[in-house]
């Protein structure tokens, strides 16, 4: 009689699902069937599969022929690795125990990285959930006002902003000359002896007014005497 291991669908309309069973090959899909040894979900992200690893070897030692999609699944669970790790042993190739070992082996790596791929994927759904109810995000921190900067940025600007005086003028021309080439010491005579003549005129001119203001009050002190 030949046997299959087959898929045998469940579920509801297009959301199925399946339970891998051991069935005569002359029966229906979904029919009688000699021994169910796991289930396959594949609406879930990764699919779900429940294999009894065992009793699957044992019936492919048997000669049960795996349909496409079942030997894919039994190559994913490691049945097909086991299957080929026993043909070493057989040849001599490995002994029962390094068998046993690399196949242990592979099945803690397997099952390891089937757990990150969950745990992924529950992360990815946690998130999508959060974004979808509408929950904002937390706000960011308020950064602390510079204050001692703010009052630095002030000051400094206040002094750019006052006018340089003539004596300052002249100081500034006579540094420029210092270590200069020749051009440039003329071109800064010439600046300083702008200056200069700028600080003798306001000089002058402040004499002038104060001799004026002098005269004025002793013309009005003139004409208070003559009234009195």
């Amino acid at each position: 009689m030949p046997v299959k291991i087959r898929l045998q669908r469940k579920g509801r309309r297009k959301r199925p699902f399946y339970h891998i069973v051991i069935a005569d090959a002359r029966a229906p899909r979904d029919g009688k069937f000699i021994q169910k040894i796991g289930t396959y979900n594949p609406m879930t992200v990764p699919a779900t599969i429940e294999l009894d690893r065992e009793s699957a070897y044992d019936w492919l030692m048997k000669g049960a022929q795996p349909t496409d999609t079942v030997r894919a699944i039994l190559r994913f669970k490691g049945v097909l690795y086991r299957k080929h790790l026993q043909r070493g042993v057989a040849k001599g190739a490995l002994t029962q125990e390094e068998a046993d070992s690399k196949f242990e082996d592979w099945i803690a790596e397997k099952e390891g990285t089937m757990a990150e791929r969950r745990a992924a994927q529950e992360q990815k759904e946690a998130e999508f959930r959060a974004q979808v109810s509408g929950t904002p995000p937390p706000p960011p921190a308020p950064e602390p006002a510079p204050a001692a900067a703010e009052d630095d940025t002030t000051v400094a600007t206040t002094e750019d902003t006052t006018p340089p005086s003539a004596t300052s003028a002249l100081d500034a021309a006579r540094a420029e000359a210092e270590g200069s080439t020749p051009a440039s010491v003329a071109a800064a005579a010439d600046v300083a002896g702008e200056a200069k003549a700028e600080a003798d005129s306001a000089e002058a001119a402040g004499e002038a007014l104060a001799t004026a203001n002098e005269g004025e009050d002793e013309a009005a002190t003139g004409n208070i005497d003559k009234e009195v």
